[in-house]
């Protein structure tokens, strides 16, 4: 795991309890050509509002702070 690998999972972490207490969770998958994967779950994984929170939320947080971070994709395995 390289430190982008690393700073983003501190700051997913940072998140996680926000999902978690609207029943919800976030499971980081991998960081390629820019783009974070991640898996959401729980009632994160069929809300309404999850491009809102993915592109608001997760994306606007890793983009602010990681610049080689170009956007967050949802994976829905």
């Amino acid at each position: 795991m390289n430190k982008t690998e690393k700073k983003i999972i501190e700051i997913i972490d940072k998140i996680r309890p926000f999902l978690i207490s609207d029943g919800g969770n976030i499971e980081y998958v991998k960081f390629e050509n820019g783009i974070v994967y991640v898996k959401m779950i729980g009632h994160c994984s069929n809300c309404p509002m999850l491009d809102v929170t993915l592109k608001d939320s997760i994306e606007m947080a890793l983009t602010s702070e990681i610049p080689e971070v170009i956007e967050v994709r949802n994976i829905n395995e």
